[in-house]
């Protein structure tokens, strides 16, 4: 029996409770993308193009770090929900414990080495000099909210597994709104720049952080650590440490790539870099709930896994295939309609070549994105039956055929910054047809076994 505050994915209709789930999640997925695009907006709006740039580039290289402490919580997630859906609570308690002493190791050593190694890093993404000090000083005030990153992202992954996906959203929302008032009062009300917007963000990361921390310790006390739990056993720490290093190799490789092309659009001029960067707030923020379904989706997966309810699962995967589907293509209609519009809020109406760029990404990109949502929905599956590594091989074709194709088709110069944008679409499109076949694959084998096993008997 579910503890309260937990949801059983393993009972009750399938579409009904997958949604019930996912809807949180999407709508916390969306405030997250809130923090950026704060910064986003009032830097482009009152600083200018320069600081835009800035902070865009640096939103892309945040967002390979934190995708480090990110696919780590994933990776333990996976396990929590496995060991939930088996109803095996000591186990639970166990893996959470031998999470956080790898998750916590692991972010120490992270924000040590980003302090350490900003100046190499700003150079090997070929930042312009007129914008490097600017995107220095944001950089070394937000690699200070690394722990807050680890902690809120680890909590909750935690009450995500047990079915809990409305807690997180609820710290969230406060810390969203928290971050978007600093913004205004340290940028417009302070007249502070680029290290404003930072420092309004890892306040409001820091509240969320703690917040759900506390709320974790003080009122979940199924999930709270006992004496006994506290022992590095040697299963725990393979199982943990397998899951999570995969899932985090798998969200590293997935952000090194979108890193190494934004290096690659960093060659093309500010004009370029202040379009992308306000393009791709927009981008992510459109197909950001369908990686949140992908997300819930291997939760219920995995809790079922753990129960062993297989067709439960097959149900789940048609279920889910279609809520994507359907969502992706209306959102493509949106942003293809929509483009110009939406570049406006980011840019100024003057700046006519970056807004430009901004829509040409946009409606290449944003007619595909049915494509990144079956890739998220494959990722998700394959880390909850426990093939985390057949996730990385996905990210891996989709990301290496993205940065191999971006740099062949920017070098042609009939083709130029347009092939950057077309190589996104193609590389997810390739991955999707990879892990679908090898479903099927499964599919067959398994049928194949439970013939011979019938045979047998």
């Amino acid at each position: 029996m579910a503890v309260a505050g937990t949801r059983d994915l393993t009972v009750g209709g399938i579409t009904p409770t997958l949604l019930r789930f996912t809807m949180p999640m999407m709508l916390g997925s969306l405030m997250q993308q809130c923090y950026n695009i704060a910064d986003t907006l009032i830097v482009g709006r009152c600083i200018g193009s320069g600081a835009l740039a800035a902070v865009g580039s640096a939103y892309s290289l945040m967002t390979f770090l934190i995708s480090v402490l990110l696919g780590l919580a994933m990776g333990s997630g996976t396990v929590f929900s496995l060991q939930f859906g088996a109803g095996n609570m000591s186990g639970l308690r166990r893996s959470i414990y031998v999470s956080l002493v790898l998750i916590g190791c692991v972010t120490a050593a992270l924000t040590v080495a980003s302090f350490a190694l900003i100046d190499p890093i700003l150079r090997l993404l070929q930042v312009p000099e007129e914008i490097y000090g600017m995107l220095r000083l944001y950089l070394l005030i937000i690699f200070g909210g690394i722990p807050f990153t680890f902690l809120y992202n680890f909590y909750a992954a935690l009450l995500r597994a047990v079915g809990d996906s409305v807690t997180p959203l609820w710290f969230l929302g406060v810390s969203v709104v928290l971050n978007i008032g600093l913004d205004l009062l340290f940028i417009l009300g302070f007249g502070m720049g680029v290290d404003g917007a930072a420092l309004a963000t890892v306040a409001a990361q820091g509240v969320s952080a703690l917040g759900l921390t506390v709320f974790v310790l003080r009122r979940r006390p199924e999930l709270r650590l006992r004496k006994e739990d506290m022992r590095l056993d040697g299963d725990s720490v393979k199982e943990i440490a397998s899951f999570s290093s995969l899932t985090c190799v798998q969200q590293s490789v997935m952000n090194f790539g979108i890193l190494m092309v934004q290096g690659l659009v960093n060659t093309f001029g500010t004009a370029v870099m202040a379009a992308f960067a306000a393009a791709v707030k927009i981008d992510s923020f459109a197909y950001m709930p369908v990686q949140e379904l992908g997300n819930a989706f291997s939760t219920f997966v995995a809790q079922n896994y753990g129960a062993r309810k297989s067709g439960r699962i097959r149900r789940g995967v048609r279920s889910a295939l279609l809520i994507s589907v359907i969502f992706s293509l209306a959102v493509s209609v949106l942003v293809f309609v929509l483009a110009r519009p939406l570049m406006l809020i980011f840019v100024r109406a003057e700046e006519v070549e970056i807004i430009r760029i901004g829509v040409q990404y946009l409606r290449v990109e944003g007619s595909f994105y049915f494509g990144i949502g079956i890739l998220f929905l494959l990722y998700g599956y394959y880390r909850a039956i426990r093939m985390p590594a057949m996730s990385v091989v996905l990210t891996v074709l989709s990301l290496g055929t993205r940065v191999l194709l971006a740099y062949m088709l920017a070098s042609v110069p009939s083709v130029g910054v347009t092939g950057i944008w077309w190589s996104i679409p193609i590389g997810w499109v390739l991955a999707d047809a990879v892990g679908i076949a090898y479903y099927f694959h499964l599919r067959r084998k398994n049928v194949n076994l439970r013939k011979q096993q019938s045979r047998q008997l």
